[in-house]
């Protein structure tokens, strides 16, 4: 007896997907109904069925892989003939319906033409780093379908009802066979609802459904970030004959601050720092986002910049970044100093100034000193001088 492996032209070391695009390939090439009824294409189509039926099993499988076809007699193979296979049509809806769906006679059969589900919405909403930060209660207004009042979703005009489909008998679909395939699709005549409207509602000229503009409120929980997605389930259009609601869903953009820069969970800002401030220490004020300790109702917050600081420098304020969505964790808020050099000086204070960088070395300025060293031994290396 032939190696089922062999048969089906795979290796034995194949997953899934490649066992069953074999099985595909070679059902289609040797079933018999493409074959005229020849015997040597049904022999052949049985020995790939069965080849099939052991090796998509994975105990079967493990079974052939171990004691060959002495493992699998009885079970579905075997020399004899005589094994329990598949159903043929059971493979072949399972193989195939992935791409064709219920297109082979014997297969399950779908419901057809009964309430179908509303279609989700999308809105997208720009909320500002505030609103995202402490969170807020937003009204939006959004258009979706609803059930027509008049005819109350069926569709007909009031005192008349919808009359089944003569064409596909209410089942709202049609089923055309060609050799072994039967393909099926939604009837043409009602379109896949199994009824026709013979004299239409006024309202909503036989759909069911009217699109009316809706006020609803969304909550925005704190924390939230730019691209977050909230669900609202059952607010997106109605079903149709009655069916269940779809869900709205909001995506939400965060409109970029003029102040803060966000990085995770914490706040950047950049703050201007006076020149004399910077070089003898001090304190500033910072904008922040929350009230807390050395922070007033203006949300101003007290930063203690170091003597000597240059620009770049950076002091991290604990807790005082964006909450957290899953947890009560807060990022911090992180303030980057920017050294502003003074301008549209007077003449005293120019006078002033150059007698102070006059009393200046190397040791007010140890990185302007360190750099001037390494350029000239650039120079030196490139003159030879």
């Amino acid at each position: 007896m032939r190696d089922y492996y062999e048969i089906l032209g795979v290796t034995r070391g194949c997953d899934e997907a490649a066992l069953k695009s074999a099985f595909r390939k070679l059902a289609m090439e040797h079933h018999p109904d493409r074959n005229g009824g020849c015997e040597d294409a049904s022999g052949r189509f049985k020995e790939i069925n069965e080849a099939y039926s052991i090796l998509s099993d994975p105990q079967k499988r493990a079974a052939y892989d171990r004691f060959g076809h002495a493992g699998v007699n009885g079970n579905g193979g075997g020399g004899s003939g005589n094994g329990q296979f598949h159903d043929v049509n059971d493979i072949f809806n399972e193989v195939f319906g992935d791409v064709f769906g219920d297109m082979f006679g014997g297969g399950r059969q779908r419901g057809h033409g009964g309430p179908a589900r509303g279609q989700d919405l999308r809105y997208d909403m720009e909320i500002t780093l505030e609103q995202a930060y402490a969170g807020s209660e937003v009204e939006i207004t959004v258009p979706a379908a609803m059930t027509c009042q008049t005819c109350e979703g069926s569709g007909a005009k009031p005192g008349t009802s919808p009359t089944t489909c003569n064409a596909c008998g209410g089942a709202g679909r049609v089923r055309a066979t060609q050799g072994f395939f039967s393909i099926e699709r939604a009837c043409p005549r009602c379109g896949g609802s199994g009824r026709l409207i013979l004299d239409p509602c006024g309202n909503c000229h036989g759909a069911g459904q009217v699109r009316v503009e809706r006020t609803l409120s969304v909550r925005i929980p704190a924390g939230v970030d730019d691209g977050a997605r909230i669900r609202l389930a059952g607010e997106g259009d109605s079903g149709a004959r009655g069916g269940p609601r779809g869900d709205l869903y909001i995506f939400l953009s965060v409109r970029p601050h003029e102040l803060f820069e966000r990085d995770g969970l914490d706040l950047l800002c950049t703050v201007p720092v006076p020149m004399g401030v910077a070089a003898l220490g001090g304190e500033i004020e910072a904008p922040c986002l929350m009230g807390g300790d050395n922070c007033d109702g203006e949300r101003k917050q007290t930063v203690r910049v170091p003597e000597g600081a240059q620009t770049g420098k950076t002091v991290r304020l604990k807790g005082r970044g964006m909450p957290s969505l899953r947890s009560r964790e807060r990022g911090d808020l992180v303030v980057e100093l920017f050294v502003e050099t003074p301008t549209k000086l007077t003449a005293r204070q120019k006078e002033l100034l150059r007698e102070f960088c006059g009393s200046c070395g190397e040791q007010q300025h140890p990185k302007s000193a360190n750099f001037i060293g390494k350029a000239k031994r650039f120079w030196e290396d490139v003159t030879g001088v």
